[in-house]
């Protein structure tokens, strides 16, 4: 596939499923469903751009049959551009395409969040080296690209194209993100934990950030109490394992309840070292389903903005750009966890209000 987004400054890799949403019933339950879209890095370029305003594209592909085209009228909605998506015709019954289904309850209380998905054999995950032209994409002029470990988990296939993406970007000069964001369900009889792990490690190393970095580390990206101590300690392993990562950041989360989260943020740049987020403890919770992609949209955009041409010749990541995406990064993951579906509704102005204490305190 040769595509030319229409002037996009992100470009996202990953697979986007339909969500069914029982809202608050059981899915065991329910009789009605509503849909929306999803996808652990589509949800990162969606938010930029109908939050943050960047113009954003996202490279996927789907079974061209009506499921898909409903898949691509809630693309169209958040405004991301459609036009590198790969089609492939579906001959029927999904023998051979099919696209991805995610059935997601929200929780309540003492019953936690949980996400039922089928998506084994899509047609995403048979995305092989050579079928989309990167030189091509990357030359029209994006200057991020983000991809990330749901997308590479899929398949093993999936694994080389995400690092083929990314060496491509790297070529042209784009920076590039990439968010561990293991799923469990993906790696079962294909090495579990560990080999999710080794394969994170191998193309975080292509990266110049890393988002959720704590699970390169062993720990479940985005799920840790934010008075660890231990969080600093963890970051700096990683610096190690990463030597060319300019940004390593993350979400820390603490549970008490579905409802209720404390919900802050770290991260560590070579120039500022160690650096924490907001601390939003107490926070209530509607969804908190694609509250780290959100966080992740927050950051890149505050890593982004100000920086002329690509980034990756862009002046080092100091103290204060740090907390600057920091605090973008956790107002918007904040935000994103008060209404329902995969995708952030919060507005720039609110995320903004967020971060001066304007409709919610933000202690730092």
């Amino acid at each position: 596939m040769t595509g030319h987004a229409h002037g996009a400054e992100v470009v996202a890799l990953g697979e986007v499923m339909l969500r069914f949403d029982p809202g608050e019933g059981r899915i065991r339950t329910a009789r009605r469903f509503q849909v929306w879209e999803g996808g652990g890095e589509y949800n990162v370029v969606r938010g930029l751009r109908r939050c943050f305003g960047l113009r954003t594209a996202v490279v996927t592909a789907l079974a061209d049959n009506p499921v898909g085209r409903l898949v691509e009228d809630l693309i169209l909605q958040g405004g991301v551009d459609t036009s590198l998506i790969r089609w492939v015709p579906d001959n029927g019954a999904g023998r051979t395409v099919r696209n991805g289904l995610n059935f997601v309850e929200r929780g309540f209380g003492i019953r936690g969040a949980m996400g039922v998905s089928d998506r084994a054999n899509t047609v995403v995950s048979q995305l092989r080296i050579g079928d989309i032209d990167w030189d091509a994409l990357f030359a029209a002029g994006p200057r991020w690209f983000h991809t990330g470990g749901i997308f590479a988990g899929l398949s093993d296939t999936t694994v080389a194209v995400a690092e083929e993406a990314m060496a491509a970007a790297h070529h042209h000069g784009v920076t590039v993100s990439y968010d561990p964001n293991y799923r469990p369900s993906l790696w079962v009889g294909r090495g579990g934990a560990d080999r999710a792990r080794e394969v994170d490690l191998r193309l975080a190393r292509h990266a110049d950030i890393v988002v959720g970095a704590l699970g390169l580390v062993g720990e479940c990206p985005g799920v840790r109490s934010i008075e660890a101590d231990e969080v600093r300690d963890a970051l700096s392993e990683v610096a190690g394992r990463l030597p060319q990562a300019k940004v390593l950041a993350t979400t820390l989360r603490g549970i008490p309840s579905a409802g209720v989260n404390d919900w802050s943020s770290a991260a560590w740049s070579a120039q500022a070292g160690f650096v924490r987020g907001p601390e939003m403890p107490g926070l209530h919770v509607l969804d908190r389903i694609g509250s780290g992609d959100a966080f992740a949209a927050g950051l890149i955009y505050g890593l982004m903005t100000g920086l002329e041409g690509p980034t990756t010749a862009g002046p080092p990541v100091d103290a204060s750009r740090l907390e600057r995406a920091l605090a973008y990064g956790t107002a918007h993951g904040a935000l994103a966890m008060t209404t329902p579906g995969d995708v952030s509704m919060a507005s720039l102005a609110e995320v903004e209000a967020l971060i001066a204490g304007g409709s919610a305190a933000v202690r730092r």
